[in-house]
């Protein structure tokens, strides 16, 4: 299913008008100096900002509620955050034999700080699936259906090798790997439904693009 997603600025800004119904429902009264009721309006109201250019609108509080996007996840949530975490491991994997086999002060600094980014992002979608009734093996997915996965004989070979050799390897691997990280944060952006899960596919884009481009210069 592809359908146009609600940019999260217009998202971030109708939760916090109905943040802010809840919040003032003793504080305006039918005779404050404040914006009209909406129409048919009878209680606490609003007032929503509009689009650039647009005069805000005045809501109800059940307006309000109507109007805040039904963010519940889709099949395309789930499936992202499993893929994902199975994805972030193996790159932890990878990053894990930088130390010992490495001869770059560079791509050691590299793994190093991609391994403090991913554990969290790791963490972090568990919680998601775990707040949304989901677990990590629901629909569990072969390796090969998850673009940039390296291969078992590709990480044997990494094993094997050290200093340059082990770094060429791993930059192209990993430049891959990070290929497939924004492929699948891209789909879900396209397919899936949830704030959350399109806030942490955002972060990987933007942070997986930028180590993609600062890989190929090493």
């Amino acid at each position: 299913m592809n359908r146009r997603k609600v940019p999260a600025v217009r998202l971030s800004a109708i939760a916090s008008a109905v943040a802010v119904a809840v919040l003032g429902l003793g504080a305006c009264e039918p005779d404050s100096d404040a914006p009209a009721k909406a129409k048919g309006g009878t209680g606490p109201f609003v007032v929503a900002p509009g689009k650039p250019g647009e005069p805000a609108r005045t809501l109800s509080a059940e307006e309000a509620a109507e109007a805040a996007p039904d963010d519940r996840p889709n099949s395309a949530d789930f499936t992202y955050a499993r893929m994902m975490i199975t994805h972030h491991r193996q790159a932890l994997e990878m990053t894990g034999l930088v130390a010992d086999r490495s001869g770059s002060p560079q791509v050691k600094r590299l793994a190093a700080r991609m391994d403090a980014a991913q554990r969290p992002e790791v963490e972090a979608m568990k919680g998601w699936l775990k707040t949304n009734g989901g677990d990590e093996v629901g629909g569990a997915h072969d390796h090969g259906v998850m673009p940039g996965m390296a291969t078992k004989d590709q990480l044997d070979q990494l094993r094997a090798a050290r200093g340059n050799a082990f770094d060429e390897l791993f930059l192209t691997l990993m430049i891959t790997h990070h290929q497939g990280a924004v492929t699948m944060a891209a789909e879900v952006l396209s397919e899936g439904n949830n704030v959350l899960v399109e806030e942490m596919a955002n972060d990987v884009i933007a942070q997986q693009t930028s180590e993609i481009g600062r890989m190929r210069t090493m």
